[in-house]
């Protein structure tokens, strides 16, 4: 079961990039289903926002443990990915997250803190 996950999201298109973001979105859910297959990821969505005037309008959030997305991030496909979409995507945002048993221990973790933190002067 996934313990970690990747947000990959955009805000838009840039202007007149729009076929390029969607050519590469296609090749992106692409890979992503390869990697799927061969087990490097649990599993992966795509995710798109009914326009509502945010700066965040889709994302793909892909799910595995915490060494499989630190490999899949360092591959040159992942980086590729990247710069692709920093030429054709505003608002690019790539964050790190925990789910499941790993929500859990960084919640307490947190907890353990942030009661120390009530006791302090």
């Amino acid at each position: 079961m996934a313990t970690n996950v990747i947000m990959f999201g955009w805000n838009r298109a840039h202007p007149g990039r729009e076929s390029a973001a969607m050519e590469q979105f296609q090749e992106f859910a692409a890979h992503l289903g390869a990697l799927q297959s061969k087990g490097e990821i649990d599993s992966f969505e795509p995710i798109l926002f009914v326009p509502g005037g945010g700066t965040l309008n889709g994302f793909f959030l892909i799910r595995g443990d915490h060494g499989g997305l630190d490999a899949l991030m360092a591959t040159d496909a992942w980086r590729s990915h990247v710069m692709r979409s920093m030429l054709h995507l505003d608002g690019l945002t790539i964050m790190r997250g925990s789910t499941g048993e790993a929500l859990q221990e960084n919640l307490g973790l947190w907890a353990g803190h942030a009661s120390k933190l009530a006791r302090s002067p």
